[in-house]
Parts: structure tokens; sequence; C-alpha cells
């Protein structure tokens, strides 16, 4: 794999699997260094492991963990819910986030979820790009939703043929 940021990673060496409690130390170094506010504490990503509601995934090439993804699922709602998606700066524009995105999708698939709804800062339009492209719609925003008071846009892609009820979203920032 070279150095510069928008070299793809070997498709032989870059793996998406499920975190294990023994990625808690990389996980919480990648959200302290992608996020500036609104991050999870070591506690939650604990919780977050541990729960049958919560799925995180991890990019890794080799030894390196490059980023990571959460979704939720909620009991007796057929939506899912991207609540994070990291990718470490210098390996940006590589693809990592869209094969994390492809896994939470293929995991609410598996579990029956007609959709799949995220939120993503107003002023992040890499990321809004890489939704779009993926074939996610705006459906909302909610003002001032974040930490530093920036808003969110809200995005939603069907899984399945039907449209998804308008269920409430969980609360929470990223």
């Amino acid at each position: 794999m070279t150095d510069t940021p928008t070299a793809r990673p070997d498709e032989s060496t870059l793996r998406i699997r499920r975190a294990v409690s023994v990625d808690l130390p990389e996980l919480i170094a990648l959200e302290n260094r992608v996020f500036s506010g609104d991050r999870l504490s070591a506690r939650q990503w604990s919780q977050h492991l541990a729960s049958d509601t919560a799925r995180i995934f991890v990019a890794r090439s080799q030894s390196t963990l490059l980023g990571a993804s959460v979704v939720f699922f909620r009991r007796n709602s057929s939506v899912a819910r991207l609540y994070s998606l990291a990718t470490l700066p210098e390996a940006r524009g590589r693809g990592i986030g869209d094969r994390l995105v492809a896994a939470v999708e293929q995991l609410s698939r598996r579990r029956q979820c007609r959709a799949l709804r995220l939120e993503v800062r107003s002023d992040n339009a890499a990321a809004q790009r890489l939704y779009l492209q993926r074939g996610y719609r705006l459906i909302g925003e909610r003002l001032a939703y974040y930490e530093d008071g920036v808003d969110a846009l809200r995005f939603e892609k069907l899984l399945s043929g039907k449209p998804s009820q308008d269920l409430p979203v969980q609360s929470g920032a990223r």
C-alpha cells in the first residue's frame, strides 16, 4: 500500500469485520483523532461492542485500523441507524468509508430492515457525496444538532421495496 491519500488499499490486505473487544483501544484512538466533539466514550464503545442492538465494523489493512462504523437496530423497528462512520484522515479517499457503509447495509438487509437512516454534518460535503452516490436521499434536517451548533442533514436509503414509516430516530450526535 502506498502512503498517498488517494491510493486504494490493497484488496488482499483490507478487511472489513465485526469489531471485538481487543479493538477497543484503537476505536477510542480513532474517535479522538477524527472527531473534535460529540465523541463516544470508552464506556459507550464497550457497551456497543457487547450490545445485541448495535454492531461495530472495523476496516483494517494488515495491523492498522483505518476506519470504523457503528449501526443501531431498534427492537420492533424496520429502520436501522448508521450512527457513526470514521476514517483516519490519511486513509480518506481510498474507498474505506464506502466499504464500511456497504457492510452496514448488508447486515441491515440480513436483519430485515426496510431502511437505513443517518445524520451527517451539513458542512461535511465528502460524506454527503458518499451517501448520495450510494443511493441515499435527503429526508430532512436537524438544526443546531451537533455539540458545536452545526446542523445535521438526515438521509435515508430504502433497503427493500416499501417505504419505511417515519419512526423517530434515536437521539444522539455524530
